[in-house]
């Protein structure tokens, strides 16, 4: 049992970087659910309008976090190393590549946003109109284009922090964020304490204003405390980097970048299948979304601590120790995401009744939240088996594992179930779920292969 239990000391480590991490992302999800009732109680519309607008900032996001993650993984080694002017270099590039796809994504949204967010619109006579759906949405986006610079400032930012092993900052940056958020929600979208009732405009504006609090917290820490990041100093005297650090970054990111963004795009066109049954559906995967989003925060800290241990004993040569630490803190990942389902499912009776919507969206709700519930821990394992082979710089076969896996497996078996029968949501639902199953059996053939373990900063 040694080979996957840890002593004290161990775990005291992970949780370390974990609970910051959690407890980030738990405030933050929890407050996102807090706004999505908001929004929710103005109506299913508004709501629908909203959820579809953020599955295509989602699609933005996780390509955001792919450009900055194969200069993380270079990072996190270089930390490890004791090498700061490679952390700083790598830095300087984590930034330019998130301003330009920043920009693509608004040029991209501006163009064809309202296209994409038809895409998801189909008429049940049963949970609204899909004119006021599509002018929602639009009015969301729109406004929501304000807060995208600053995302990507503080994400090149904060995962350099926990590259470094500072998990804090971001986490209390994050804190300061979601207050600001909810406070503004309650103000901006019902118009209390005399301020103008802006529904879902409120909403976007509030989300903006807090990411501007998140980066200036983030940004002004990290070069006050130089002591602590000594790779801060001489940041922004130049932005040259050497093109051999450039191009090393540009192999490791292109391939997490384009893994994450397909990803996320094969998600939202999953979605787009299952919304062919109807905007009840919509709403549905809105709520089961927002209280999956709260479950999976302790597998998702994980797959960062992965990231962070793991990444930093490849960098020291510590090949054998890196192999031990993956391998018992996959085995806390699915434990984690095993708890997080057990407590999920009783969880999808009550919750779908908080939103001020149909009894048939809440009904659809509640069975999609069962029907997650029991992958959760399948969830958990994928993750951090990919983490793990990603924390060695194999990021194409990352990319062949996720986001590949999405497009050829997954997306035509939704597409084909949800255009050529006239199958239950729920059965649809669980069986693009199962196919996971499939993909748990070619994770563990990489893990245990040990191909992943590499130093990449020799």
């Amino acid at each position: 049992m040694s080979k996957y239990i840890a002593n004290k000391k161990f775990y005291v480590r992970v949780l370390m970087i974990a609970l910051p991490i959690m407890a980030q992302n738990g405030i933050s999800n929890f407050v996102n659910l807090l706004d999505n009732i908001m929004i929710g109680s103005v109506g299913t519309e508004p709501m629908s309008g909203v959820s579809i607008v953020n599955q295509l900032f989602f699609v933005f996001i996780l390509c955001l976090f792919g450009s900055v993650s194969g200069g993380g993984i270079l990072g996190a080694q270089y930390f490890g190393k004791g090498n700061m002017k490679g952390v700083r270099d790598v830095l300087r590039i984590k930034i330019i590549v998130a301003i330009f796809f920043t920009c693509v994504a608004i040029a991209v949204l501006w163009i064809y946003g309202e296209d994409l967010i038809s895409i998801f619109l189909k008429e049940d006579g049963l949970a609204g109109s899909i004119e006021d759906t599509l002018a929602y949405g639009k009015e969301y986006m729109l406004v929501m284009f304000v807060g995208l610079p600053p995302l990507a400032i503080e994400m090149s930012y904060s995962s350099t922090l926990r590259e470094s092993g500072q998990t804090k900052i971001p986490m209390l940056a994050s804190i300061a964020a979601v207050i600001v958020n909810l406070a503004l929600n309650y103000v901006l979208i019902f118009g209390h304490f005399g301020a103008p009732e802006l529904g879902v405009a409120g909403a976007a504006i509030a989300t903006a204003v807090s990411r501007y609090i998140a980066m200036l917290i983030v940004v002004i820490w990290t070069h006050k405390n130089t002591e602590k990041n000594p790779y801060i100093v001489g940041l922004y005297k130049h932005f040259s980097v050497p093109l051999k650090m450039f191009g090393k970054v540009v192999w490791l990111s292109l391939p997490l970048m384009m893994n994450e963004t397909l990803w996320a795009a094969g998600t939202t066109a999953v979605n787009s299948c299952y919304a062919q049954r109807g905007l009840s559906v919509v709403a549905a995967l809105n709520i089961q979304s927002t209280i999956y989003n709260i479950f999976n925060i302790m597998f998702i800290a994980m797959g960062d601590s992965i990231a962070i241990i793991v990444g930093q004993q490849l960098g020291a040569g510590e090949i054998d120790d890196a192999k031990d630490s993956a391998r018992k803190i996959i085995v806390m990942s699915v434990f984690f995401a095993t708890l997080g389902g057990l407590l999920m499912f009783p969880i999808s009776f009550v919750f779908p009744e908080a939103y001020n919507t149909t009894d048939q969206v809440k009904s659809i709700a509640g069975t999609l939240i069962r029907v997650t519930s029991c992958f959760v821990p399948i969830h958990g394992l994928l993750h951090a088996m990919y983490f793990t082979i990603r924390s060695g710089g194999k990021t194409f076969i990352t990319f062949l594992f996720d986001s590949c896996y999405m497009w050829v497996i997954v997306f035509p078996v939704a597409y084909l179930l949800s255009r050529h029968t006239g199958m239950d949501i729920m059965y649809l639902f669980m069986i693009c779920q199962s196919i996971d199953l499939i993909k748990v059996m070619i994770g563990a053939l990489i893990y245990r292969s040990g191909v992943w373990a590499k130093n990449i900063t020799v």
